[in-house]
């Protein structure tokens, strides 16, 4: 190998486009602050899907330079690039962002080169990384109430304060000391230790802020959120304080937008936020801060880990089949994987691209808590003793162009992840009066949120809808979502003739886009009493005006507020 083989040449300018893009993230990210004081709403969600689409377009830009700046023959030169790896890991060891610049190595590595030549010889399939590497603590501020728990509330807001002003805050901080005493038990909130810490930096998403954190004693920790919505022309209101480990999870579930916030260490920030919920692996909180790549990385590290130390097998995932996905799981690991199907169900009038454009748009749009996220993967090997063979034999019979057995190694050529949940159709089954009602109560909501946001689902069957753990109701199957302002909402025009009403055909001419929710009822609901329930939870999901009516909201420019946790006394507002 000749010496002069520029392996440092590319490994900096591989970290020279990580740099660009690390900065164009900053950026993106530091407006939140004045959208939220400005109350930029629209803006705000454009900001969020720039940013989300920043990586792949930096991605883009860094592969193109690397092509202008070095020959084919050098570049391509597959069996050179440890050379590049082992320089690259020279330039990152000092940094503060060092893991996630291994992801966007790996991600220029795919850029150029074909999967079938990934390796940990030349890429980070494997971290460099000690997962103990600094023992510098995340950038926090401590307050101590001394008994005295309104005098500690004043100041953390004297510390955290905004450009528009609080709107009533005396009155927020009685209503915050009186949710805290509610929250906690009473000795925690008389103990001398007791100690409140919070994350320097303010999270945004959507319409609001969060400061987030947690309260501890000597013996004890509870997580701690404290959300805050800019009243136009109000101010600032300080909306609900929030110290349940569930609720908190909620708020940072893979159902929702991304926060922005600002983290100079990542890595410190993700280990103080799992400090607070350590139910949640890091692939997930990585992703809710914006760093999705990241978290796809650490998904696939605990997936082959997974995979290398347990007997765990794939199989098909628990039931209906679908007519244009196909997806199986393994029973041992939170997570489905979804593959589109050769061919389709003849009432199914979409195509690959057509779908794989419908998944892609679920991560740039307001998820609002109720659909999941995907992470898209290419050109996953597995080993063939990994699969259950009658779950093989069905991805083999249906998808024949996306799997495939190479000797002993099963090649998925494309694939979605997405966290598992139970299929709303299959909870129904086995749930009593109550969990019905709950769930149906849910469902109703989960469609007029995604509404409300601009999503109609398309296809509403229960099966498209899981079940979470926390018994929340999400959407997770994408390939006939569209915009609700593209939908064509209808009443079924009355019949002109005794013909017509006993045809067994419409008589009326019906456009692609066209919807008729008088139709809804028969269709979503198999079982009459169901039927009945949802006609009293949620009937004007049955009538054209109402879907007529949230759409020129949306068109007017209207955000709506769709809350990540409960309002105590305020959800009439």
């Amino acid at each position: 190998m000749p010496q002069q083989w520029p392996a440092a040449d590319i490994a900096r300018m591989i970290l020279d486009g990580f740099d660009d893009y690390r900065e164009h993230f900053r950026q993106i990210t530091d407006g939140a602050r004045g959208r939220f004081e400005q109350a930029q709403w629209q803006a705000t969600q454009v900001a969020s899907a720039a940013r989300i689409n920043l990586y792949e377009e930096k991605v883009g830009e860094t592969v193109g330079r690397l092509h202008q700046s070095f020959a084919a023959d050098v570049l391509m030169d597959v069996s050179s690039w440890p050379l590049v790896k082992s320089a690259y890991i020279s330039l990152i060891d000092l940094r503060f962002d060092d893991e996630l610049s291994e992801t966007w190595y790996n991600s220029i590595f795919c850029g150029l080169f074909s999967h079938d030549l990934i390796s940990d010889g030349c890429m980070f399939i494997h971290t460099t990384r000690p997962s103990l590497r600094r023992a510098r603590a995340a950038q926090t501020r401590t307050y101590k109430p001394h008994g005295q728990l309104s005098g500690m509330l004043a100041s953390i807001f004297t510390d955290y304060r905004f450009s528009e002003d609080y709107a009533d805050l005396p009155g927020d901080l009685r209503r915050l000391e009186a949710q805290l005493r509610e929250n906690l038990p009473d000795w925690v909130c008389k103990d001398p230790e007791l100690s409140v810490e919070l994350f320097s930096s303010v999270l945004y998403r959507n319409k609001g802020a969060y400061l987030v954190g947690r309260i501890f004693t000597q013996d004890d920790q509870w997580p701690l959120v404290i959300p805050l919505l800019h009243r136009e022309g109000r101010g600032i209101q300080i909306d609900a304080l929030i110290t349940d480990e569930a609720e908190v999870s909620i708020i940072f579930s893979f159902t929702r937008s991304y926060f922005m916030v600002d983290v100079p260490v990542p890595a410190e920030f993700i280990g103080f936020l799992k400090r607070i919920l350590p139910g949640k692996h890091i692939a997930e909180l990585y992703t809710s801060i914006g760093f999705y790549k990241h978290g796809k990385s650490e998904f696939y590290r605990a997936l082959i880990n997974h995979l290398a130390n347990t007997d765990d097998q794939f199989i098909m995932a628990p039931g209906v089949r679908g007519m244009v996905m196909s997806v199986f799981t393994l029973p041992g690991f939170n997570t489905v994987f979804k593959i589109i199907k050769d061919r389709f169900s003849p009432s199914k009038n979409v195509d690959r691209a057509t779908v794989i454009e419908k998944y892609r748009l679920v991560k740039s749009v307001d998820r609002v808590g109720r659909m999941a996220d995907t992470q898209e993967f290419a050109d996953f090997r597995f080993p063939l003793s990994k699969f259950e063979p009658a779950c093989l034999e069905e991805l083999l019979e249906v998808a024949p162009s996306t799997v495939s057995v190479e000797g002993d190694t099963v090649l998925i050529r494309h694939c979605w992840t997405e966290r598992r949940m139970t299929p709303l159709n299959l909870y129904l089954e086995h749930a009593n009066e109550a969990q019905v009602r709950e769930a149906l109560e849910d469902y109703g909501l989960a469609i007029k949120q995604l509404a409300a946001a601009n999503i109609f689902p398309g296809d509403m069957l229960l099966k498209n809808f899981g079940v979470t753990r926390h018994g929340r109701v999400v959407f997770y199957d994408y390939d006939e979502i569209c915009f609700l302002t593209e939908a064509n909402f209808r009443h079924i025009p009355q019949p002109r003739t005794p013909e017509d009403e006993m045809a067994s055909e419409p008589w009326y001419s019906i456009g692609p886009l066209d919807v008729f929710p008088e139709e809804f009822p028969p269709f979503l609901f198999a079982d009459s009493g169901q039927r009945k329930l949802f006609d009293q939870l949620h009937g004007e999901l049955y009538n054209a005006d109402y879907w007529k009516g949230l759409q020129e909201a949306i068109r007017a420019g209207k955000v709506i507020d769709v809350f990540p946790y409960r309002r105590k006394g305020l959800d009439n507002e």
